[in-house]
């Protein structure tokens, strides 16, 4: 296929695979958010509980990588979840320059509650897909963001969405 066939091809949304990533995330997002709103949980929040849930105690650093997020993104997303009453951070005692972040109580509490949501929210999606193609849509787009890593020179490639 020749370069100019190649740019009409995905100049159709629908055929664009970057465009089509992008409406399933979304609307991945809008309908898990509708299920966390009602316990006060954004689908912004829900990203980092999910790491925290898995893992407490993570640097600031370390959180944004595993969430997928540059760290100022981070960081206005952690005053949130402050503000929210989820997290706390506090300074590391071995180095003052990293901030370790641990969930309140009440995030702990919401894991039993919200984790359901996740797996509601996936069942829906994936809704008519045999085993294996849900195993072969994992691989592939787990191997597209590998692909794409270099291009954006970002450590955060590897983490879950």
């Amino acid at each position: 296929m020749s370069k100019e066939s190649t740019a009409d091809l995905y100049a159709d949304p629908n055929n664009s695979i970057g465009y089509l990533t992008r409406i399933a995330f979304r609307n991945f997002s809008r309908a898990l958010e509708r299920r966390t709103a009602p316990h006060g949980v954004t689908a912004g929040q829900w990203r980092f509980l999910r790491v925290l849930w898995r893992e407490e105690g993570l640097t600031q650093r370390e959180l944004s990588r595993r969430v997928g997020m540059r760290e100022p993104t981070t960081v206005t997303a952690l005053k949130s979840l402050e503000r929210s009453g989820f997290v706390v951070r506090r300074q590391s005692a071995e180095d003052r320059r990293k901030t370790h972040v641990y969930l309140t109580p009440e995030a702990r509490a919401l894991r039993e509650t919200l984790a359901p949501c996740i797996t509601e929210v996936n069942e829906i999606a994936l809704a008519g897909l045999t085993e294996d193609e849900v195993l072969a849509l994992r691989r592939l787009l787990q191997h597209v963001g590998r692909n794409l890593a270099p291009e954006v020179d970002d450590v955060s490639s590897d983490a879950p969405v």
